[in-house]
């Protein structure tokens, strides 16, 4: 594997892309490296790159298709872990609102009532989704209500 390392006065936060054909063992070893370098780092997929996300840039994990999609401000990417571990490592600024979804609670716009007692979560980055019953009172004991 070919290394390459570029200094660059912008980057306050060390940010790495992993340019290869194919997703190696290799190549995965080396992302698993990456993502345990700092803090809970995430390494996630889009269109065959390795990104790497620290959590405060994730707004929103969603299954979709049976995969899970991670949203930030201006993009998604898949991810090969499955919902419950990305619970786990994404800390506690993560809820689970219903069955489906986690959400960033610091990324919270605001949240509105519908009918049938559901209420409706709306992110900074204007993403929504419904908190089911299940998953609303630990979302009220978030909130303090």
């Amino acid at each position: 594997m070919q290394v390459e390392i570029k200094i660059e006065k912008a980057a306050a936060v060390p940010y790495a892309v992993i340019y290869t054909d194919t997703i190696t063992p290799e190549v995965q070893r080396a992302a698993v490296l990456l993502e345990g370098a700092g803090d809970n780092k995430l390494v996630v997929e889009q269109q065959e790159r390795l990104v790497i996300l620290r959590p405060e840039e994730i707004f929103l994990v969603r299954v979709e298709n049976e995969k899970p999609v991670v949203y930030t401000r201006d993009n998604r990417y898949f991810s090969g872990k499955r919902l419950y571990e990305l619970e786990s490592a994404l800390g506690d600024d993560f809820l689970r609102i219903n069955k489906s979804t986690l959400v960033n609670l610091r990324q919270l716009d605001y949240v509105e009532p519908t009918l049938g007692g559901l209420m409706l979560l709306v992110l900074k980055n204007g993403a929504r989704d419904h908190i089911s019953r299940k998953y609303l009172p630990a979302f009220k004991q978030y909130l303090g209500v």
